[in-house]
């Protein structure tokens, strides 16, 4: 049996959260900021911590797994 998925996320919340990462500048700017300093792993948890429950304007939730996600292919 198939997984279900989202436009290749796991969920419509994940693919929301990397949408706006993705497309809003600054988020988008910190994000590679904080990837360079941190790491991958390191950043997802900082940029978790900081954007912790805030939701996108569509009403998803900005949480590590999905923050994490998002910034895949990020230079570290």
């Amino acid at each position: 049996m198939a997984s279900k998925t989202y436009n290749g996320h796991r969920s419509w919340n994940a693919w929301n959260v990397s949408l706006w990462i993705n497309n809003d500048e600054p988020m988008y700017l910190r994000a590679v900021e904080m990837v360079k300093k941190y790491g991958r792993r390191g950043a997802s948890y900082r940029l978790s911590t900081e954007w912790g429950g805030m939701k996108t304007p569509d009403g998803a939730r900005f949480n590590r797994t999905c923050i994490y996600e998002a910034i895949e292919g990020y230079n570290e």
